[in-house]
């Protein structure tokens, strides 16, 4: 079953390697969509896919890379669009 999530993660997120980690884990997955920094010292994250993956990729933004401090995710639960070919890097 196809899924999408929106996520903002904070906490020290930024500087760490938060949105390459979380790049390679989502093309690892199969997932599409993309990750960018806010201005407010989050990131934010959608994802496109499989319900599971959908699943393994928020996992991951819970904790983050070793070098990152999650303090809070948000996601909300969205319907899957398929508007993305592939998961990116927004600067």
């Amino acid at each position: 079953m196809k899924a999408r999530a929106h996520v903002y993660v904070s906490g020290d997120v930024q500087g760490v390697f938060f949105r390459v980690r979380t790049a390679e884990t989502a093309n690892r997955l199969g997932l599409s969509g993309w990750i960018r920094n806010l201005y407010d010292g989050r990131v934010e994250a959608i994802f496109e896919g499989e319900e599971d993956k959908v699943e393994e990729a928020i996992e991951f933004c819970r904790r983050g890379p070793p070098s990152a401090q999650v303090t809070n995710l948000d996601v909300k639960r969205e319907e899957w669009t398929g508007q993305f070919q592939r998961f990116t890097i927004r600067y």
